[in-house]
């Protein structure tokens, strides 16, 4: 396969991952409110646990050919995942005055996401 068809494949899966980061953090601040970045905390947690149960999934039990590594990895679950986001919104908390905020924002995120990714390898063994 040649680069031009790999970047086809990452553009794609970087499209439907973008896409559905957008869609996921709009329906979660709508619901929950913005005061505190939940949003960022539910696609780091289960883009962690998409990215554990693909990698596991891929390297344990299967055989992903190059197109899905390259689409679902590499192209969806680095598009979807927010860890820029997550370091911003960090920072603003902090910077309003908001250091306990900032902190549980760090906390969630890193054990949460954490935990995402050891139940996505878990699942993985189920599967």
């Amino acid at each position: 396969m040649g680069p031009l068809a790999k970047t086809i494949w990452v553009g794609l899966g970087g499209f439907l991952g973008a896409n559905a980061r957008y869609w996921l953090g709009g329906w979660v601040a709508q619901r929950y409110g913005t005061q505190f970045p939940w949003g960022t905390l539910v696609i780091n947690v289960s883009g962690s646990f998409v990215l554990g149960l693909i990698m596991a999934l891929g390297t344990d039990r299967f055989s992903l050919p190059l197109q899905a590594r390259l689409l679902l990895p590499i192209g969806f679950v680095g598009a979807y995942t927010t860890f820029s986001t997550f370091e911003y919104e960090t920072l603003s908390l902090a910077q309003d005055a908001s250091l306990l905020l900032a902190l549980g924002n760090v906390a969630g995120s890193v054990t949460l996401g954490f935990l995402g990714v050891w139940l996505g390898v878990q699942a993985a063994k189920l599967l």
